[in-house]
């Protein structure tokens, strides 16, 4: 799904929100509620995506990657092991849509620079995009909205005590299972490509230091938008300045911002209408294994049947406990590796896929997903279930 065709989405979902409003199934006052709960959540991903973009045009992902190509020493499963931990990174904390729109094209491109296989590479980079984003608020969209429901109102350390073991797990799992995968392709040694040549050094600087800063205060407590703003803005001034040429309309996900806002709304719709009931009925009660299992199941089910949003959302009423919460986001962001659909990372990374000429099959893709899934699911569920 392009760019046109994501917003075209978003714009449907937006107009059959505002005809329920206008037949009287949906309240103004549902959609305004909904509205408020998500604008800081859609500010932060704005700003966080400006300051990927313009750290990428800096050249900062494409030295980091050339940086771990060298520390490899020209061993192959080194250097994939580095771009699992730099993708797990950068996932955690500038979110997995990060990660699949930005790293995607710099693992590519290192691995063709260095004679490697692409798509094992391309494949770490979107599977660890999804279960990596259990790991901070501010991962994943599901987790910045489930974040108000947490103990100690949701802050980084507080959800770090909930979800921590099982993102570990959910990553464990991911990284064996990819080895057991492409163990062949990443066996073998490679001659270490030249570094890229960097056009503009103290650009490349000060974004290097601006991303770095942005890290910590992203956990910091703080509301995510404020640093990712202020981070945005400090760009904004640096390539005013350097490179002007740079700057422009595009650099705001505007077909992401419009679909989303479109599946909020639309959901806010459906539950006018009633899929509470649904919902409860199909993800059922309880904090005991098998309660929490079924919750992380439907999650992941439901995710990969519409798309990770709106199943977390259609849900959340359900996720009654900090346990069913947790088990609730483990599904439905653990679980979209199924189908193309399943999360927004994942069209999107497609996207880069098409525009690096990598041919993926989408058959092999969802094969491997229906292996990868339950297993990922089942074991990020499992700390709960030895409690």
């Amino acid at each position: 799904m392009d760019a046109v065709k994501l917003a075209l989405a978003g714009v449907l979902l937006l107009a059959g929100a505002v005809a329920a409003v206008l037949l009287g199934v949906l309240p103004l006052s549902s959609l305004v509620v909904v509205a408020e709960r998500v604008a800081p959540i859609l500010g932060f991903v704005v700003a966080v995506t400006i300051v990927a973009e313009l750290g990428a045009k800096a050249g900062v992902f494409d030295v980091a990657a050339s940086w771990l190509a060298r520390m490899s020493r020209g061993r192959t499963a080194a250097l994939w092991l580095l771009v699992v931990a730099l993708a797990t990174a950068t996932t955690a904390f500038l979110s997995l849509d990060t990660t699949a729109v930005l790293l995607t094209p710099v693992v590519i491109a290192v691995a063709r620079a260095n004679g490697l296989p692409a798509l094992p590479f391309a494949f770490t980079t979107v599977w660890l995009a999804n279960t990596a984003s259990l790991l901070l608020p501010v991962s994943n969209l599901t987790n910045l909205l489930a974040v108000s429901r947490m103990p100690g109102g949701g802050d980084p350390a507080s959800f770090l005590r909930l979800l921590g073991p099982s993102a570990a797990v959910a990553v464990v799992i991911t990284v064996v299972l990819l080895w057991a995968v492409h163990r062949r392709e990443l066996r073998g040694r490679f001659d270490v490509a030249t570094p890229p040549r960097v056009a503009d050094a103290t650009q490349l600087r000060v974004a290097a230091v601006v991303v770095v800063a942005l890290l910590p205060l992203l956990v910091s407590g703080v509301e995510p938008w404020v640093p990712a703003t202020a981070a945005a803005i400090v760009l904004l001034v640096l390539f005013a300045w350097r490179s002007p040429k740079a700057l422009g309309w595009r650099l705001v996900p505007w077909s992401l911002l419009i679909f989303a806002a479109g599946l909020f709304a639309a959901v806010a719709a459906l539950e006018a209408w009633g899929s509470g009931a649904v919902a409860a009925a199909i993800a059922g009660t309880g904090d005991g294994p098998a309660d929490l299992l079924r919750l992380a199941g439907t999650g992941m089910a439901t995710a990969n049947t519409l798309d990770n949003l709106p199943a977390y959302l259609l849900l959340e009423s359900t996720a009654d406990s900090p346990e069913r919460l947790a088990a609730l986001l483990i599904g439905v962001n653990a679980g979209p590796l199924i189908t193309p659909w399943a999360s927004l990372a994942t069209l999107l990374w497609h996207q880069r896929l098409v525009a690096a000429g990598v041919e993926l099959s989408w058959r092999r893709f969802c094969l491997l997903g229906l292996l990868a899934a339950p297993l990922v699911v089942s074991a990020a569920t499992l700390p709960f279930l030895l409690r």
